[in-house]
């Protein structure tokens, strides 16, 4: 490589790992998620993260031929192909920026369960999506949306300006003839047609008429929350006209400035700084309609949203209905990432439109996302803001694992209210050990540098998961019972070693529980019996229940995985327990395994037994991982040939596997699995800055660079 990271940093180590980890955190930049609007009766999202249309649901009394048509848009940065997958409970078309780019076969009108998946070329900008569906007496409508959710849970936006970043589709009402023109860049108004659902709004003959929102039992009070900006320097004084229907309280940054149990239509004067305060109406219902009205009519104020939310001109959020006679505590409520609880139950905000919800959507690329390859990630950013001393890279890793754990209430809450939470697809609707092991380790790992808000409750919640849910045969090893792809079902793949062990272990030494410690060890030790190839002494990929059989290819990632979590293990793992000599053999036998297979340039390969296949840089570095802590910790019986396999191996990294602005090549794409090594070698092409390789080269690095510090002492005391 000619513009490698070697030829400006050679074995300055930390060097290397400031530049590849300056270079993801300035790709990936800390932005928080996005809050959109949501209107309630809009088709909601199954969870596979695809829309439900079911279309004779919204018109029961629709007539044999009709057709309704439902209009959406999504972003695209930039021309790609998506994963789209269709189910038709009739007839239906799918058009793309105008354009047929689907329609249904018979075999797909009949059999409502079949799926069909199909790549859907979006260009870069945005993309109208219309899918037109007929009556016929077999059914009306079907579900339609991303192909991939674990990886792509795409949601879509309504399409016209009048609602410009809401979430969600609209549709028509039925129609008796198909469309001359297919709706792309048009408004709601110039399509001549009336697109559901309705909007209407809650500001009523001048009031916010509370009742259509919570009705009008007398018990019942709401609060409503705003910003109030005061664009000058200093504190003014602020004129509000404040109109009410019942009793109201007006707070000010928590104090209370206007109080009345009567109907209200005044001007009242209250002491605004400068800058933007909280202003909080606690609004009480008389028993029938109710609620308030309030604006500054001073020069140089204004209210908005304490929160950018999409798809709305709302000044207010509103939320309720809490027993009237109910104390407020401001810093329970006045928050965006925290259910609420009302007299009601779990709720959380609205904005000035019936029916119209706010809710949190994560889209940015990486950051705040909750995925096992990141992590990894993150789990090698923190062990090296550790090693460099870099306070800042904590604090990044911190706020990523907090965007995702402070809305982990309210995501459960939003899959069970909306189908399909916004944020933490993986973690709210954990199905595998791919959805919470892997991330969840690197999270107790933050925990033990910073408080981790719902940490202890995530990590229970992933404890019971893999414990009491997960599917285990009859002597408890883990396995892939059920799957989200067919082809994942009865088998055991070497890599849910990683997706269980390192958090086992990390919670075996938060809780002192031996449950998890030895459930770790039962797992590496039936693992062996079904993927070990003692002959060559290294992993089978897969092992399919089905079949009876593993695939007796050797993946190098997998086996990366397999001997990384040894390594994980038995660093928390007793001196006096029972088993350890036994791993202890495994780590050596591995260990041996693997070194006869490193290539020429330091790096391994793609199948590890096939040489013509690429070299693959995140294998690598577990194994630079694994045997520098092999070394350390004196679990390797021949020291010297392993120390020059490491670092052999780092200098192959920093010499092609890394340029000189920090980005990381040669990591394989995420995986299926096979029973020839042709689909791993040809088909399972490597991805610039993969984030299953970025965190783990980073570990390798740290690890190579304590083995260095640990020959110079060991070198000193022999001396």
């Amino acid at each position: 490589m000619n513009d490698s990271v070697f030829l400006k940093q050679r074995d300055h180590i930390e060097g290397v790992l400031e530049t590849i980890a300056n270079r993801y955190i300035g790709d990936n930049p800390p932005h928080p998620v996005a809050y959109r609007a949501f209107h309630y009766k809009s088709p909601k999202r199954l969870k596979d993260y695809r829309y439900h249309f079911n279309i004779n649901e919204y018109f029961p009394n629709g007539q044999e031929g009709q057709y309704v048509y439902a209009w959406g848009k999504i972003w695209q940065d930039k021309k790609t192909d998506i994963a789209f997958a269709v189910n038709c409970f009739g007839p239906v078309q799918l058009y793309l920026n105008g354009e047929i780019v689907y329609r249904n076969t018979i075999v797909e009108e009949l059999d409502p369960d079949k799926k069909t998946i199909f790549p859907l070329p979006l260009e870069k900008g945005w993309n109208h999506l219309v899918l037109r569906f007929k009556k016929t007496m077999s059914g009306w409508g079907g579900i339609a949306g991303t192909g991939s959710y674990k990886r792509h849970p795409l949601h879509f936006l309504t399409p016209t300006d009048e609602r410009n970043g809401q979430e969600g589709w609209l549709f028509s009402e039925p129609l008796d003839h198909t469309l001359d023109t297919i709706p792309t860049e048009d408004t709601e108004n110039s399509t001549e047609i009336n697109w559901l659902p309705n909007q209407e709004a809650l500001l009523e003959d001048g009031i916010y008429n509370l009742s259509k929102f919570f009705g009008s039992d007398k018990n019942y009070s709401s609060i409503a929350w705003t910003t109030i900006h005061n664009e000058s320097a200093d504190e003014k004084q602020v004129q509000l006209q404040v109109t009410s229907v019942g009793p109201i309280e007006i707070y000010l940054n928590e104090d209370c400035v206007f109080r009345t149990e009567k109907d209200t239509n005044n001007q009242i004067k209250v002491n605004v700084t400068g800058g933007h305060s909280d202003l909080v109406v606690k609004s009480t219902s008389n028993g029938g309609s109710w609620g308030f009205q309030l604006q500054p009519i001073s020069d140089d104020v204004y209210l908005s949203l304490p929160v950018k939310v999409e798809g709305t001109e709302s000044e207010w959020l509103f939320a309720g209905p809490f027993n009237r006679s109910e104390d407020l505590h401001f810093e329970e409520l006045l928050q965006v990432d925290t259910l609420i609880e009302s007299i009601q139950g779990p709720t959380f905000w609205r904005v000035d439109e019936v029916n119209t919800w706010v809710r949190p959507y994560l889209e940015n690329t990486l950051f705040g996302k909750w995925d096992y390859p990141l992590g990894v990630t993150l789990y090698g950013l923190l062990k090296t803001a550790i090693e460099l001393k870099r306070d800042d890279i904590v604090k990044y890793c911190i706020k990523h694992i907090q965007t995702s754990t402070s809305l982990y209430s309210y995501s459960l809450w939003d899959r069970e209210k909306y189908g399909a939470a916004g944020v933490n697809n993986q973690l709210s609707a954990i199905d595998s050990l791919d959805d919470c092991g892997s991330f969840g380790a690197t999270m107790l790992m933050a925990m033990e540098l910073s408080p981790i808000k719902d940490g202890d409750l995530i990590a229970k919640d992933i404890a019971n998961y893999i414990e009491n849910i997960q599917a285990r045969l009859p002597e408890g090893t883990l396995y892939r019972r059920e799957s989200h792809v067919d082809f994942m079902k009865d088998t055991i793949w070497c890599d849910d070693l990683y997706m269980s062990i390192p958090f086992l272990s990390r919670y075996y030494k938060k809780t002192g529980d031996r449950l998890y410690i030895d459930d770790s060890v039962n797992q590496f030790l039936q693992y062996k019996k079904f993927l070990y190839m003692p002959e060559s002494q290294i992993m089978s990929h897969v092992y399919n229940l089905k079949l009876d059989t593993g695939t007796h290819i050797p993946w190098g990632r997998g086996n990366g995985w397999v001997i990384f979590s040894l390594a994980e293990l038995l660093t928390v793992l007793p001196e006096d327990h029972e088993q350890r000599p036994e791993l202890l053999e495994f780590f050596n036998q591995l260990s041996e395994g693997y070194l006869k297979l490193q290539g020429e340039n330091g790096l391994w390969h793609q199948v590890l037994n096939v040489s013509e296949s690429y070299e693959e840089t995140s294998c690598t570095s577990m194994f630079i991982y694994a045997y520098s802590k092999g070394i350390r910790s004196g679990w390797l019986t021949d020291q010297e040939k392993y120390i020059t396999s490491v670092n052999k191996g780092w200098q192959g990294l920093s010499k092609h596997a890394i340029d000189k602005t920090g980005n990381v090549y040669g990591v394989c794409q995420g995986s299926g699995y096979s029973f020839t090594s042709d689909y791993y070698k040809d088909d399972l092409t490597w991805i610039l800055n993969d984030t299953h390789g970025i965190g783990i080269v980073l570990l390798a690095g740290i690890e190579t660079r304590k083995l260095q510090k640990w020959i110079v002492t060991r070198t000193k005391e022999l001396i």
